[in-house]
């Protein structure tokens, strides 16, 4: 039997909250933008074949765990110590620019260029057969369990390429979907990566699906959107992770949920 995390407990309402204070959120501003006294605004340059802005972007990220063969048999001995390998979400953020191309009033090829700023959180929990101290650590005895905390860090440089449609506009205001991949590589060398406990490759694609709303305001065009990223390849090194628990790991692939606060 599995330790029970609180953290995976919270972890299908984080999503819910996640995406009913966004449209809280939408709801709100599209009551500002839509004053019946307020002229249409012009800003946003939607009729310019090129335009540009930025962004601030705070997600939450976590790894999609496949155990392997040699752990889910149940008479394999090199991971017996081993109750279970969670991934948790944990806290980020990053920031960048955006590049519009008009293909059509409803259509358009954005790029925006980033640096990501994220911490992938990994519990390890092991059955411990007889207590032992050692300095300030103290480890449970009598086959109660106690879990290691994996922390890798990374610093990636990404480029996600996305169509972006948006519906007719109503007033000052429009909703939109995008969708596209992402590319993505780390500023650090894989050789420095490779001294974590828990190592991931430097480069990686991930697809992702977002929505929002573009909210015209006299000076600028804001729009705030959410945005789910899913990684495409498997990212996990075994050969240079931490041997004790390694083997018992299949596939990492990445996964986030971004809320992204774009002007224009």
């Amino acid at each position: 039997m599995q330790t029970i995390n609180i953290w995976h407990k919270f972890d299908l309402y984080w999503r819910k909250i996640t995406l009913t204070f966004f449209l809280l959120a939408g709801i709100t501003l599209y009551g500002f933008a839509q004053d019946n006294y307020r002229p249409i605004n012009k800003s946003g340059q939607d009729d310019q074949f090129l335009s540009y802005g930025f962004f601030l972007a705070a997600h939450t990220s976590s790894l999609r765990l496949k155990y392997s063969d040699a752990f889910m048999d149940p008479e394999n001995p090199d991971f017996a110590n081993i109750q279970s390998i969670q991934p948790v979400f944990s806290p980020g953020f990053s920031l960048g620019f955006l590049l519009k191309m008009r293909l059509h009033d409803q259509l358009t090829f954005t790029g925006t260029p980033k640096v990501g700023f994220y911490e992938f959180r990994t519990d390890v929990s092991y059955f411990a057969e007889e207590a032992d101290f050692s300095g300030d650590i103290i480890i449970p005895g009598n086959g109660e369990p106690y879990t290691e905390t994996v922390i890798t860090e990374m610093t990636m440089v990404e480029m996600p390429l996305l169509i972006k449609y948006k519906s007719m506009r109503f007033d000052n205001t429009r909703m939109f979907f995008m969708a596209g991949a992402n590319p993505m590589f780390r500023t650090k060398s894989q050789d420095e990566a490779d001294a974590d406990q828990l190592v991931l490759n430097s480069k990686d694609v991930a697809l992702e699906l977002g929505m929002g709303f573009d909210f015209y305001f006299k000076f600028f065009k804001f729009s705030p959107e959410i945005r789910f990223s899913h990684g495409l390849s498997n990212i996990y090194k075994a050969e240079t992770s931490d041997q004790s628990f390694a083997g018992a790991i299949d596939e990492l692939r990445r996964k986030s949920i971004t809320i992204y606060l774009n002007f224009q």
